[in-house]
């Protein structure tokens, strides 16, 4: 198994049955892969409640796109709305849960996953009202950028995307529960050391496994 799907497998065990659930853009659209459609509630802020899993080859139909314009499948008895009332869904506190992709996490939780200063950018899309709305936010990432920077930090040098601080960050090497604005590590990955953690990551945390 690949580093995003591990990670986006990670995500999916923190999932329930019966839940409404959002998937951001990158390592989260893998999320559905790993989860049982018939006890859950897939939804997309442009307006579906009812994906399924991510179309094989042959199967994508260019009507069916999530919010990053990304092929998608659809579920038995899904239902369609315009996006003033998928965002009402948002807003209103009916999504359980989110999981989202960050560029950066601080020690408080707080993310920052829409820009980068000085590169081109569409918008913050949905991430800011879902980082607001949802009932449990779910950060699926990387440990560290592509260069190799910890992305866990102490203080985020990107735009935060919301005051509100994520519940969970899960990376391919460990996962952390926040509370109270304080990380605490709760799983170590199979094949991990507490060393390589706390050298991968700048912020501070408490360890509780």
């Amino acid at each position: 198994m690949n580093v995003k799907d591990y990670i986006a497998l990670r995500a999916a065990k923190l999932l329930k049955p019966g839940w409404v659930i959002n998937v951001g853009v990158g390592i989260p659209t893998l999320v559905p892969k790993f989860v049982d459609l018939d006890s859950v509630y897939l939804h997309t802020e442009n307006g579906l409640l009812g994906v399924g899993k991510p179309p094989k080859n042959g199967e994508v139909d260019p009507n069916l796109v999530n919010a990053a314009k990304e092929p998608i499948t659809e579920v038995k008895g899904a239902s369609y709305f315009d996006s003033a009332s998928s965002f009402s869904m948002i807003r209103g506190g009916h999504i359980d849960a989110v999981v989202l992709g960050a560029l950066q996490i601080d020690e408080k939780g707080k993310i920052a996953n829409w820009i980068i200063p000085n590169q081109p950018v569409l918008g913050v899309g949905g991430a800011m009202d879902l980082a607001y709305g949802a009932k449990l936010v779910i950060i699926a990432t990387t440990h560290t950028s592509k260069e190799g920077y910890p992305k866990i930090v102490k203080n985020t040098t990107f735009p935060i995307t919301s005051l509100r601080p994520a519940d969970w960050i899960v990376t391919e090497l460990a996962s952390f529960k926040v509370e109270h604005e304080r990380l605490f590590l709760v799983e170590i990955a199979p094949g991990v050391d507490l060393e390589t953690i706390k050298h991968k990551t700048e912020a501070d945390f408490e360890v509780k496994i």
